[in-house]
């Protein structure tokens, strides 16, 4: 099967994209992560995919601090194409998107979301649940849509809320879950199983040329 090209954006250190890489490399998955962008210049991301020989690019994002200049985002598409990519993965990427950049990825941007999403959209969500009393929390790989955080849900995993979590101690167990259902999720889009039927995401059997449109 030809090999799903996918291009990551991350803004810190990358640890979903090296779940992604190690998956990729042990042949796990029909993935091929095409280029690491990062809005910041010493993203550990970076070094991952350097170390992986995966071409690894910053692009300053401008003057805002939660979103890209319509110019920049165009820089990101631009270097995206140019590398062939199929599918466009967040990985701790800091900055909302827009609907151009949305636009030339149609339903080909996913994210990972540490919360059982609708629950706890936005930042800081481990103290959100500890503090609202939930008795579960867990990881949510979505598709990215022009609200935040609230685009299809592909895929979820649930973790157990303990008495004595700390936003930190819940963190940590979360984001195990997080590495083993992201590369789970881009396999789906990268067998062809995705069916996408408004808000309602489907896996059904695998295509005989993969990658679903």
């Amino acid at each position: 099967m030809e090999k799903l090209r996918v291009g990551v954006l991350a803004s810190g250190r990358g640890s979903n994209l090296q779940a992604i890489l190690d998956s990729s490399i042990a042949g796990r998955i029909d993935v091929e992560v095409a280029v690491v962008l990062s809005d910041v210049e010493d993203a550990y991301a970076l070094s991952r995919a350097g170390a992986a020989g995966v071409p690894a690019v910053h692009v300053p994002p401008g003057r805002f601090r939660t979103k890209l200049e319509p110019e920049i985002e165009k820089q990101y598409i631009g270097i995206l194409l140019g590398y062939g990519v199929e599918v466009v993965a967040l990985a701790g990427f800091m900055r909302i998107l827009h609907d151009d950049f949305l636009d030339a990825f149609p339903k080909k941007v996913v994210n990972i979301h540490p919360s059982l999403l609708p629950a706890f959209p936005g930042l800081n969500v481990q103290k959100k649940a500890i503090d609202y009393g939930v008795k579960w929390s867990g990881a949510t790989v979505h598709f990215v849509s022009s609200g935040v955080d609230s685009g299809p849900i592909i895929l979820q995993a649930v973790v157990p809320v303990l008495d004595d979590d700390t936003p930190e101690t819940l963190a940590a167990r979360i984001l195990v879950e997080e590495h083993r259902i992201y590369p789970e999720a881009l396999q789906l889009i990268a067998a062809g199983r995705i069916n996408l039927d408004g808000r309602r995401v489907t896996a059904g059997p695998a295509t005989t040329t993969g990658k679903s449109r």
